[in-house]
């Protein structure tokens, strides 16, 4: 086939949605969804399933040093730089069957179709599998893209740390994937990603494409609020310095917060733990994390400030220490233009309906737009759903953004 018909090219659908369905398999939970958080076992086996894919395309799998893995379907021109499309493996703990793993099986599904058609293209086209997106077991998140466009040093990566205090480095080289090559940008002609769009806009307006043009701003936090531990029983409540005293203001002015900064603001406590953790003992230690977000990075700092000041007032009235740590600050970001115009005339010429939007979530399109031409697409999930076991995608939607996924890279890989 020639790049004069290349118009007629679709992806084979129902081999994309087997090979989704057998990922799945990998960390399936009992209410349908997936865990396979970065570097466990079923990790290794998803990357192991996904690298055996891409040899048996014809690729050449390279990983570096933080585990992202490379297949490469080489062009006429080898010395050109190479048009990617990326996502994840990794899933939240009750993770679903489409979040990432969708962008990294519809890259492969291009080459299987490019192979099909045994269509050349002037530049290498790659599929990329970045390490640890979510973020759920080493925070922060997006820290395998994050370490390879320059937004956190190689030694940051390596050294974080699980709840058990495993680190990154360790992990990866107990499951096979701490790579000899480096972890390092390198010229890219266009990166593209397509992705659920884990919201409800797309689905509520009977919309199938989503054309993003940005990510918002988002900023990480762990409160780490310090009281004084003492018998549950003898101690009277009014002597105590108790971090959960001061929990119930705290949260009701946060909410409030984000309530000021309607209608784009967004605030979640995910994860909450007490320490030393004893039923009949007051804590010593109480740590939050909180996740705050708005499109317009001017905005968030505002925010960030007001949250300060809430937590140091709020810890004060109970004579508690009141630290807040930041563990991520992804910047509002605007990707190129040459790259969303490749979305957009892929999409009008499939003929799918579509919108222009901005992405609340944070993705690995994020760091990899610092260094290289980048966009993404989005498809409708059921209900908006994702992070959840439920979450969910039509047949149809999937095949229609990898058609536009398809289309898009050849539009820069061709010429």
């Amino acid at each position: 086939m020639t790049s004069a018909n290349t118009s007629r090219l679709r992806i084979t659908a129902d081999r994309l949605w087997s090979s989704l369905m057998e990922m799945a398999e990998i960390g399936k939970t009992p209410r349908g969804g997936c865990n396979r958080q970065a570097l466990t076992d079923e990790d290794k086996q998803g990357r192991d399933l996904f690298v055996s894919w891409c040899k048996a395309a014809g690729c050449t799998v390279t990983v570096d040093n933080m585990g992202n893995i490379f297949a490469r379907r080489p062009g006429r021109n080898n010395s050109l730089p190479p048009v990617i499309a990326g996502s994840h493996l990794d899933t939240q703990p009750t993770g679903g069957k489409f979040d990432g793993v969708y962008g990294v099986l519809a890259g492969l599904e291009v080459i299987r179709t490019l192979n099909d058609n045994k269509l050349d293209t002037e530049h290498p086209v790659e599929v990329i599998s970045w390490t640890n997106e979510e973020g759920a077991r080493f925070p922060p998140a997006m820290l395998g893209s994050g370490v390879w466009g320059g937004a956190f040093g190689l030694e940051y990566g390596h050294g974080r740390t699980d709840k058990q205090g495993r680190t990154v480095k360790e992990e990866l080289q107990r499951i096979g994937y701490f790579g000899s090559a480096a972890c390092s940008p390198r010229p890219l002609r266009a990166a593209f990603e397509v992705h659920i769009e884990q919201g409800p806009i797309l689905e509520q307006e009977g919309i199938r494409i989503g054309i993003v043009n940005g990510v918002q701003a988002i900023g990480w936090y762990d409160l780490i609020i310090g009281g004084v531990p003492c018998h549950a029983g003898t101690t009277p409540m009014e002597v105590r310095r108790d971090p959960f005293m001061s929990l119930h203001g705290i949260l009701d002015k946060l909410y409030q917060l984000a309530d000021d900064f309607k209608p784009w603001a967004r605030m979640t406590f995910g994860d909450i733990r007490a320490e030393p953790g004893a039923r009949n003992t007051v804590p010593e230690r109480l740590i939050m994390t909180v996740d705050m977000r708005h499109p317009d990075r001017e905005q968030l700092v505002h925010m960030e400030r007001i949250m300060r000041e809430i937590i140091a007032n709020e810890c004060g009235k109970y004579r508690l220490a009141g630290e807040v740590r930041q563990e991520l600050d992804s910047a509002a970001i605007s990707f190129h233009e040459d790259c969303i115009n490749a979305v957009r005339n892929a999409t009008a010429s499939l003929g799918y309906s579509c919108r222009e939007m901005v992405s609340g979530a944070g993705h690995d399109s994020v760091n990899v737009s610092r260094v290289a031409p980048t966009s993404m697409i989005f498809i409708p999930c059921e209900g908006g759903l994702s992070h959840n076991e439920a979450e969910n995608a039509r047949e149809e939607d999937v095949e229609a953004g990898c058609n536009v996924l398809l289309h898009a890279m050849l539009e820069m890989a061709i010429t």
